[in-house]
């Protein structure tokens, strides 16, 4: 898997971040496609990882997240993660101090950015720090707090289960997204009742098994679409029996067409 490119010329490292007083802190890394960070946290900042251009899949907390172009993942302080970039990724961070701005989430989601965010963590990664709180450029990183309180959560998480014959199910969901296979058929195949397999999905993912599938091909079809692929090739891979329906079952869930989503 190729490393990361080194990040931008005038970006902190992460130690200099990772000791940093200031209340917000940015950085700004590109990296090739294949690319994985490596499981690791930031124990004194919350993150919020912003991609400008390219897909991440984000993995943490027992689930994972498809990031797409122009949205964000929130990462609260202390949380292991890992991010695989799909594609070429650049991507544009900034670190938060809890103290700094309290009553931000403390679990990671996706979000929306508004294009006064998006433009103001485009000014802020040309701040030199450090910057003194009276300055514009404090001015500026203290309108970016505010504008952290009113992100909107996308729904792009999908949780992984812990009962390892949800776990088999998962597994092959993933694989084989267009397997037709009925609750009632994996509960005869696993030789357990179909309401224990409904009950274990609520309790481990807080989703129904219906649910669960159709998110995980939801989220594939994000993946598929962000390499290029043609929305009828993703549609029949997925199980969907048109593009229509496909695009139907999109929309609803993300507000927008497939082919528009990306634009």
């Amino acid at each position: 898997m190729p490393p990361p490119s080194a990040p931008l010329f005038g970006t902190p490292s992460l130690a200099e971040i990772d000791g940093s007083r200031l209340p917000v802190t940015t950085r700004a890394t590109d990296y090739p496609a294949g690319s994985s960070t490596g499981d690791h946290q930031h124990p004194h900042h919350h993150q919020l990882i912003h991609a400008v251009h390219g897909v991440m899949v984000v993995l943490a907390q027992g689930g994972q997240w498809i990031v797409p172009p122009t949205r964000a993942i929130w990462m609260p302080a202390g949380t292991v993660h890992q991010v695989r970039s799909i594609g070429a990724l650049r991507m544009r961070s900034l670190y938060v101090r809890p103290d700094a701005a309290p009553g931000l989430a403390t679990q990671a989601q996706v979000v929306g950015i508004s294009p006064l965010l998006r433009e103001l963590i485009q000014a802020a990664v040309a701040v030199p720090v450090p910057y003194t709180a009276d300055s514009r450029d404090g001015r500026l990183m203290r309108l970016l707090l505010d504008e952290l309180h009113a992100l909107p959560v996308l729904p792009m998480h999908l949780p992984n289960p812990s009962d390892a014959r949800l776990k088999r199910i998962c597994a092959q969901l993933e694989r084989r997204p267009d397997d037709p296979s009925t609750l009632d058929d994996w509960a005869r195949r696993l030789g357990v009742n179909a309401k224990t397999l409904q009950r274990l999905f609520q309790r481990d993912t807080g989703m129904s098994f219906g649910r669960w599938r159709q998110q995980a091909r939801l989220l594939q079809a994000l993946e598929r679409l962000a390499q290029g692929q043609k929305v009828i090739d993703v549609a029949l891979a997925l199980g969907y029996d048109s593009p229509g329906a496909f695009a139907t079952m999109f929309k609803r869930q993300f507000g927008q067409s497939p082919s528009a989503f990306f634009r």
